[in-house]
């Protein structure tokens, strides 16, 4: 660009000594060029060609084209396998590659029934124009027959000979009418049959779909829901980017076909075993879990990878598409008024597994984890097992619920007791229930041999929290941690060494597995073990153990808030398919109303429960006031049913009265034992008023 350069001089200055100031004057920038014609004709096409609409039109004019197309051709494939065997010839080849010579035995004599009876036809189209003929002849001359008849009839009715050929000049006129009708439709059908023909070719076309994936509309060009095939199988493993696995099967004859067994229904979805080729390992599918599924149109959650008995064996269940998000049915616990529960020999209806049979499992013996990230469905699922075996009468609850949001307060009466709330406080009572449960489970040992004992489940929710407590006892011994010393921890470690043998049973829910809040003595010792959702690998091995993630487990896969409420189960106590370490169980929700509900049943098949809400740690007892507490909702209570209560709520305290201490702590206060239908019985209205009164004079006293 060129400069202007202008020499300013002052006017005070001489022109010889004036100052020079020189002044570079940039002119303004040219106007811009003009862009050519043909730069802004190529930018109009490209963006005409990459344009939406553009492309929607192009897919559009593919699509119906091609659903035009290969609708002819699946018609014509249609009629080739009506005429020929060759539908009967490829599912020859289909159970042969499957294995199942029965099948292709059975197929292989349809064919030859088919050849048979083509060759019959055949051979009577040889003799089938000299007997159409003849027909012909022959029924022409019957109807002419049959008319100069009906004419001569009518010619004697009316005494008129020329009636004899009316019936035969009218079928005449009949004929003529229907050729002349012929010759006006003939011309536009010849015209519109073409039309019609690509029409109905169009839709066979279009009803299967008959497009390439890109040309289809959006919503059918995901290709969900399309059915599991052989095909479909073998196609998918050749996509999944292992060497080994694709080249094997572009070397097998059958195009990959023996390596699957047969596909059956299972449940909402299919079933199917694959052997895999020398020089490809199972974890190596494994490993490829969303690749496959998305090659078998599915989403990952979908798709199940099992590890059967047989070598270099993998077993694929692939779900219906969307079948998995649609809810089970509610529990039998819920629809079923009449149920009741059998600890030892029954199972509870805990939910369904992936193939909609029913899941059940059996409690008897066997201390119970249940692990899963928070708001999965980790204690409804724990819950619905407690509610089971409540409807066994005999069985006992030592409840600590460390969440503290009522999520177990439907247990309240039925329980003997139940601990809510987060706090250090509630682990320190949870401990000292526990530590009660040894105590308890220690007396079942050292009874004489053979005496048999009522269940006892010892079950704490949100384990975690007593696990991570920092509080410490007068003796500095930790009630939280797992050294040898953590008083929660050696309690439960002690149960799970020697409780089963004397029906003491540990369950325990617990959130986000880890070292630190599930050591590894502690989840060792469960004999069921149950995952919800979890985050990595390592929590599911922590929580199910190495063997059922090796053999497929894996909770860490299932989808966080979609998947809530399904279980990957690893015990002896439920029924798991043959080769497997686990099995994949959808739960059945009971909400807290159907959960009350089935707490009532429960209480009522029992005398009546009192429901400790704190430890006793051995203060100063009020006598009258705890034989109050013992009767619950019951307006009056025989006397020894009052003492047995007493002894129930504490043995210590309690445990040695008879009915003279019973008579000694009543007298005088209006609230004596008295006999009713010959037994003597103590009323709550009166320990009631007796309690107010003597409140009452303690306040004038104190006044």
């Amino acid at each position: 660009m060129s400069e202007n350069v202008v020499r300013l001089h002052k006017a005070t200055d001489p022109p010889d000594t004036a100052a020079v100031t020189t002044l570079t004057v940039v002119p303004d920038a040219p106007p811009a060029r003009p862009v050519p014609l043909w730069v802004r004709s190529g930018r109009a096409v490209k963006h005409a060609v990459t344009h939406e609409r553009t492309r929607s039109a192009g897919r559009a004019v593919v699509r119906h084209g091609l659903y035009t197309f290969n609708g002819g051709r699946i018609v014509a494939r249609r009629a080739w396998d009506g005429r020929t065997g060759a539908r009967y010839e490829r599912m020859i080849r289909a159970a042969e590659a499957a294995g199942n010579l029965e099948a292709a035995e059975e197929w292989e004599e349809r064919l030859s029934r088919f050849r048979a009876a083509r060759h019959h036809r055949r051979m009577d189209l040889l003799h089938s124009p000299v007997d159409a003929a003849k027909g012909v002849a022959v029924g022409a001359g019957m109807s002419v027959g049959v008319l100069v008849a009906l004419g001569v009839v009518m010619a004697i009715s009316t005494e008129d000979v020329g009636h004899v050929i009316t019936p035969l000049s009218a079928t005449i006129d009949f004929i003529a009418l229907l050729i002349r009708i012929v010759q006006i439709v003939w011309g536009p059908a010849v015209t519109i049959g073409p039309f019609l023909a690509l029409l109905a070719l169009w839709s066979v076309g279009r009803r299967q779909q008959a497009a390439p994936q890109w040309a289809l509309p959006a919503n059918v060009r995901s290709g969900e829901g399309e059915p599991i095939t052989p095909s479909i199988v073998v196609k998918a493993l050749r996509d999944l980017g292992i060497p080994a696995l694709r080249n094997a099967i572009k070397e097998m004859g059958d195009a990959g076909a023996s390596m699957l067994g047969p596909i059956t229904i299972a449940g909402c979805g299919v079933e199917v075993d694959v052997t895999l080729p020398s020089g490809v390992s199972t974890n190596e599918v494994q490993n490829k879990r969303r690749k496959l599924a998305e090659n078998l149109t599915r989403h990952e959650h979908e798709v199940f990878i099992t590890i059967p008995q047989a070598a270099r064996t993998v077993r694929l269940w692939i779900a219906d598409s969307g079948a998995l998000d649609e809810p089970i049915g509610p529990s039998p616990l819920v629809t079923d008024e009449t149920m009741t529960a059998d600890y030892k020999k029954g199972k509870a209806p805990w939910g369904q597994d992936l193939r909609g049979d029913a899941a059940a499992l059996s409690v008897y013996q066997r201390h119970l984890l249940i692990t899963g990230l928070s708001n999965q469905g980790k204690t409804v699922a724990l819950r619905s097992l407690a509610l089971w075996l409540a409807l066994d009468r005999s069985v006992e609850f030592l409840i600590g619920d460390l969440k503290g949001v009522g999520d177990w307060a439907m247990f309240d009466g039925l329980a003997t007791t139940l601990i809510q709330g987060p706090t250090d406080e509630h682990v320190i009572q949870v401990t000292e229930m526990v530590e009660g449960a040894v105590e308890e489970m220690n007396r079942r040992i050292q009874a004489p041999p053979g005496t048999t004992f009522p269940p006892l489940i010892v079950l704490v929710d949100e384990a975690q929290v007593a696990f991570m407590c920092p509080a410490k006892d007068e003796d500095k011994r930790p009630y939280g941690g797992s050294k040898a010393n953590s008083r929660y921890f050696m309690a439960v470690r002690k149960i799970h060494n020697q409780g089963r043998a004397v029906n003491v049973l540990m369950w325990q829910g617990t959130q986000d597995p880890t070292n630190e809040n599930l050591p590894k003595l502690v989840r060792e010792g469960a004999h069921t073990r149950a995952a919800l959702a979890l985050g990595t690998e390592s929590q599911a091995r922590m929580a199910l153990g190495d063997k059922a993630v090796d053999g497929g487990a894996a909770p860490n896969l299932l989808r966080p808030g979609l998947d809530r409420g399904t279980l990957v189960v690893a015990s002896d106590g439920i029924t798991i398919p043959a080769g497997q370490s686990s099995i994949t169980v959808r739960t059945h929700y009971i909400d807290d109303d159907a959960a009350t509900a089935i707490t009532d049943r429960a209480k009522a098949m029992r005398d009546g429960v009192t429901t400790l809400h704190a430890i006793d740690r051995g203060e100063e007892r009020d006598p009258l006031a705890d034989i109050h507490s013992v009767f619950g909702e019951s307006p009056r209570l025989v006397t020894q049913d009052v003492l047995k209560r007493l002894t129930a709520l504490n043995e210590d305290a309690y445990g040695r009265w008879t009915f003279a201490d019973l008579r000694r702590v009543l007298d005088g206060t209006g609230a004596e034992p008295y006999k009713s239908d010959g037994r003597m019985v103590v009323a709550r209205e009166r320990l009631t008023r007796a309690l107010a009164n003597r409140d009452g004079d303690d306040s004038a006293s104190a006044s």
